[in-house]
């Protein structure tokens, strides 16, 4: 169990020193590959991106905080990180160790005025669940409610600014992102935004009311908890306790019909929240799911919230159009309007995007039921990201995309876990046509 969270000196101390070793083994790595072949130069190339790869997960999992947060994103993000990077920060998807029960309990009394044992009937020492930026604990209200209480570690939402600056320093320094300064900054500016609203429990405690008015309305089979606001502040959040099974846990309990309702269920509501609310639950890590055999889902964790703007969603809707009709002009005006294309690139041949289109439409065209748990389009992608580096003077991260984009990647994992089969184009076609 970690003891306290480290101070903003140490934190700036251990990032400075990660940056360090990163940017010395890439350079030294860039040296040596003048002398050798390019195979050895190859090999080397990896090896190096491996050592960087397992020192800045552990940094981060060690750090917590914005940090590893922005690595567990980073962890799904195949098409801009190197495979031998990207593949030690999947650790960071997995719980994280808890902080001792006496910083937790000091943060309540800052936040709350009284100490744990008075402000809940019973309030469990142990944690329920442990994460980046703060972890989750068991109690029962005066009144016999059962609730989660969710503290966040000390310091850490002083300490984003200056966490998000030294990890994209890092990123600069150690040549691991391919993409112009200018776009890297703005796509940075979007993940500082959201991570300072992340970090306030007061916005978390509204979006909570959002989405349970908005799905109680309309998904009776979307659970939201209910905020519980007289043991709630900017840094400790109290929520009803709702139950519900992991998704590590459904084996030999949901069979392939109860699995393929809830895939269904799971479109039907983020196709929703995307194009109806225009809000998404950005946050896709499985633990934030939970289900239940009636064919519930369980929505925890609204902190990161992605409001989505009438003009982005416009131009989403038409390139999606476009892309399921081969209508690659189109979808070169879409990219264009979403950001995707650098308008000051490289001109992009019309017949480069046919085998992106044909994996990403795959699961929409099909004349079969699609099959997630026995997918290949993960692979299917990768295979076309040597192409896509070579063509990098033509594309920008696309700032409006990142969190729509991580909700995507991190669901179509999600689909795999629970093996999901069934027809998708008729889910998703009256969102994209503006039914």
């Amino acid at each position: 169990m970690a003891e306290r969270p480290a101070t903003k000196g140490q934190r700036f101390l251990r990032l400075a020193g990660m940056t360090a070793s990163v940017a010395s083994s890439y350079a030294a790595s860039r040296i040596k590959s003048v002398f050798q072949s390019a195979e050895a130069a190859a090999a080397d190339k990896a090896a190096t991106y491996e050592r960087s790869g397992e020192l800045i997960a552990r940094t981060l999992g060690e750090l917590k905080g914005a940090v590893m947060k922005v690595g567990q994103m980073a962890s799904i993000a195949s098409d801009i990180l190197p495979r031998e990077i990207a593949e030690p920060l999947k650790a960071l998807q997995r719980e994280a160790p808890p902080m001792d029960f006496e910083v937790i309990a000091e943060q309540i009394e800052r936040e709350l005025g009284s100490p744990p044992e008075r402000l809940f009937k019973r309030f469990e020492r142990e944690p329920f669940a442990a994460a980046s930026i703060g972890q989750v604990h068991r109690a029962t209200t005066d009144d016999g409610r059962e609730v989660v209480v969710k503290v966040q570690y000390p310091g850490v939402d002083e300490a984003v600014d200056s966490d998000l600056a030294h990890l994209k320093l890092v990123l600069r320094a150690s040549g691991l992102v391919k993409v112009p300064r200018q776009a890297l900054d703005a796509v940075f500016r979007e993940i500082r935004t959201r991570l300072h609203e992340e970090l306030d429990y007061c916005n978390e405690a509204d979006n909570v009311r959002l989405f349970r008015e908005y799905h109680g309305e309309r998904h009776p089979w979307v659970v939201v908890p209910e905020v519980v606001g007289e043991r709630s502040s900017a840094r400790v959040l109290t929520l009803t306790f709702e139950p519900g099974d992991h998704i590590d846990e459904l084996d030999g309990r949901y069979d392939p019909a109860l699995r393929d309702l809830l895939g269904e269920r799971i479109f039907r509501m983020f196709a929703a929240q995307l194009f109806d609310l225009r809000a998404i639950h950005a946050d896709p890590n499985p633990g934030n799911f939970a289900f239940r055999p009636d064919g519930t889902i369980v929505l925890y964790d609204y902190g990161c919230i992605k409001a989505v703007d009438p003009t982005t969603l416009t131009a989403y809707r038409a390139t999606i159009r476009a892309g399921l009709d081969e209508d690659y002009p189109a979808v070169e005006r879409g990219l264009l309007d979403l950001g995707v294309r650098n308008p000051a690139g490289p001109a992009i041949e019309p017949d480069y995007y046919k085998p992106w289109r044909d994996a990403f439409a795959l699961p929409f065209v099909t004349d079969q039921a699609f099959d997630y748990g026995a997918s290949t389009i993960h692979d299917d992608v990768l295979r076309l990201v040597p192409g896509a580096l070579k063509r990098m003077a033509s594309f920008q991260p696309p700032v409006e995309l990142v969190f729509i984009n991580r909700m995507i990647a991190g669901h179509y994992g999600n689909l795999r876990k629970l093996q999901v089969r069934g027809r998708f184009l008729p889910l998703v076609e009256p969102y994209i046509d503006g039914a």
